[in-house]
């Protein structure tokens, strides 16, 4: 009986060293890969201590709504702004909800450098010319140097050129003066709110008697909150210490619209004054009544100075 041999297909050993070839040399690819984005992430690390990046746009303006923020205007930058109050809401129809009447402040805002900022304006309450400076003193960043918060120093002046009612006593043209001097010290919590904090001293050089000081302590408040890429919800509130009788404390709403690099700022206050000493120290309007004015600023930037220029 013939026997029939069954060949079986000849396995080479080449493809198999290879591809035991493959696998080692992905693996060492791999491991490599890991070494390298580990490298890569510990030099990240290390440039980012060595550098400081600086928070900015805490708020989307020089000014949060009345008062103060602690941006500044850019060096060489001239800004000119208009800030529109109606009347009060409560005056009915006749006066069309307050849109009959109206006060306003036009302001000249200039930055000598990316700290200091300049400014003066002319307010049709009380026919007040004021002027004040503003000095960035701290600057929020991270990395090397690592600042929590941003501070800015602000002192302002008010005259009151309205004429006075008839007195028994002599009246000096100094005595028509106010000062505030003001620390605005501010955070931003990422992209989408920030909160600032102003302790601040109003003087006044002459007041009505002897029982009201000349000294008004007040701390203010004041955040934004981003509700699109384009529009911010804003606040502030002013809470007096020391007060004039009659007056209260100044509240105020709005919103910041970004449009094109502009910023309209649109919002409802109780206060009619618009410069420091006026708002903190001689609010009258109450929200639960429905005295509160309307109103809107408005700013034009012009470059003066080109800032390769400033140094």
């Amino acid at each position: 009986m013939k026997r029939t041999q069954i060949k079986h297909p000849a396995i080479s050993s080449k493809p198999v060293l290879l591809l035991l070839f493959m696998l080692c040399t992905g693996f060492r690819l791999s491991a490599q890969d890991v070494d390298l984005f580990k490298l890569q992430d510990e030099q990240n690390k290390k440039e980012k201590k060595e550098k400081t990046d600086i928070t900015t746009s805490t708020f989307k303006t020089t000014r949060l709504i009345n008062g103060q923020s602690i941006e500044n205007t850019g060096a060489g930058i001239l800004d000119l702004k208009i800030s529109h109050r109606f009347g009060m809401i409560n005056t009915g129809a006749y006066n069309f909800f307050g849109l009959d009447q109206a006060s306003m402040r036009l302001g000249l805002d200039y930055g000598i450098t990316n700290r200091l900022e300049v400014g003066i304006g002319r307010s049709t309450y009380n026919k007040e010319f004021d002027g004040f400076v503003k000095y960035r003193l701290l600057r929020q960043s991270t990395g090397k140097v690592n600042m929590p918060v941003s501070v800015s120093l602000a002192a302002s002046a008010v005259l009151r050129s309205l004429k006075d009612p008839p007195a028994t006593y002599p009246i000096n043209s100094s005595d028509h003066f106010s000062f505030t001097d003001q620390v605005l010290i501010a955070r931003k919590f990422g992209d989408y709110f920030s909160l600032q904090l102003a302790p601040t001293m109003v003087h006044y050089n002459l007041v009505a008697s002897k029982a009201i000081p000349n000294d008004l302590y007040s701390v203010g408040t004041g955040f934004r909150l981003r509700l699109s890429k384009r529009v911010n919800l804003t606040g502030e509130y002013y809470y007096q210490v020391t007060q004039f009788e009659g007056t209260t404390n100044a509240l105020s709403l709005g919103f910041d619209i970004e449009t094109g690099g502009h910023v309209f700022q649109l919002h409802f206050t109780n206060s009619t004054g618009i410069n420091e000493s006026s708002f903190i120290t001689q609010t009258t309007g109450k929200w639960g009544d429905g005295g509160i004015h309307f109103g809107f600023n408005i700013s034009r930037v012009f470059t003066v100075v080109k800032p390769k220029k400033i140094n």
